[in-house]
């Protein structure tokens, strides 16, 4: 009896390792052979990027590189891994211009899904914000002011930059408009006015600075288990001193404690992620990501790209330090 008990105890172990092992070499062979979206997910030099998701598709909207153009890049998929390039007739250099403009091109758009169903784009053209709606991602689009004037003027605080609006919508409906940047590289200023129901009316006294500590510009509000995630970019976007920064409060409006994760993403050591910055977070799958540009060339020029990484937060509701240049598993 204590043969047989011990010869089948000893099948039954041998059984048992090789289907561990078995069971290890599969799993192995999925990671291995899985399909990740890899960085840069663009060959096309772009920065600044927005996204939605509509209809089964995501559509990203960028700034054309270098230093803008007279309309920005817009890309298409269904997948995140193949994009198409597509063009949309507003905004561009002609139609976004005013007593108030600056020399600038097409920048930094932000375009957002409204409580009603329709998109609304914030785009800074001529150095100052102006407002667009369509009823599909993809157009045609019009200036939402039925003036035809820009929603920011250039001149409405002169002595900051009034660049990158992103607007956000809150869990109660109520909808915000963020924005602003300093000149010279230096003294950067946030901004933040509630809109009206129609996305684009609001009023010029309720306009509040609000910047977090370590800010110059391109802000983006997260709302994370009730708790206000204010990430915007620092230093200067041509090199290396570029980052990613977040503060966190419990409004809109703060009162703004950095982060001890701050900044999430910078340049790794390696400079394969070099002067990260300018980005947008999307969720997929119950999964946060994060969409920014880094550099890929500015050697005489100004040249961006594309990337994407996980965007995680610990057990107490604080934002991880982002793995840079790492990508993420196809969706």
């Amino acid at each position: 009896m204590k043969a047989i008990t011990i010869t089948t105890f000893t099948s039954f172990f041998l059984l048992t390792l090789m289907g561990s092992i078995l069971s290890c070499q599969k799993k192995g062979d999925e990671v291995k052979n899985e399909k990740r979206i890899a960085n840069p997910i663009s060959e096309i030099a772009c920065a600044d990027p927005s996204i939605v998701q509509y209809e089964g598709k995501y559509y990203i909207y960028a700034t054309v590189d270098p230093w803008g153009g007279e309309e920005l890049v817009v890309l298409e998929s269904d997948d995140f891994l193949h994009w198409e390039r597509k063009h949309i007739q507003w905004p561009n250099l002609k139609d976004c211009s005013s007593p108030t403009s600056g020399r600038d091109r097409v920048w930094a758009p932000g375009v957002t899904q409204g409580k009603d169903g329709r998109f609304y784009m914030y785009v800074t053209v001529h150095n100052e914000i102006w407002v667009g709606e369509s009823d599909h991602p993809l157009g045609p689009w019009r200036n939402a002011k039925e003036d035809g004037t820009p929603l920011i003027k250039g001149d409405m605080f002169p002595e900051y930059h009034m660049i990158d609006a992103e607007a956000f919508v809150d869990t109660d409906g109520q909808a915000y408009l963020y924005w602003g940047s300093g000149l010279n590289w230096e003294n950067g200023h946030c901004f933040v006015v509630p809109l009206a129901e129609d996305m684009v009316t609001f009023d010029a006294a309720e306009i509040r600075d609000v910047t977090p500590p370590n800010y110059f510009e391109a802000p983006y509000m997260l709302k994370k288990d009730g708790k206000y995630h204010l990430m915007y970019s620092q230093g200067k976007c041509v090199d290396r001193t570029y980052m990613i920064r977040s503060a966190v409060g419990d409004t809109p409006y703060g009162p703004w404690v950095e982060e001890e994760s701050s900044p999430i993403v910078s340049t790794s050591v390696d400079s394969t992620t070099l002067g990260p910055g300018h980005h947008t977070v999307f969720q997929q799958g119950g999964q946060d990501y994060i969409l920014y540009h880094r550099i890929r060339d500015n050697n005489g020029t100004l040249l961006r790209e594309l990337a994407i990484d996980s965007l995680n937060f610990d057990p107490v509701g604080q934002m991880k330090t982002v793995k840079a240049n790492a990508g993420v598993v196809a969706f």
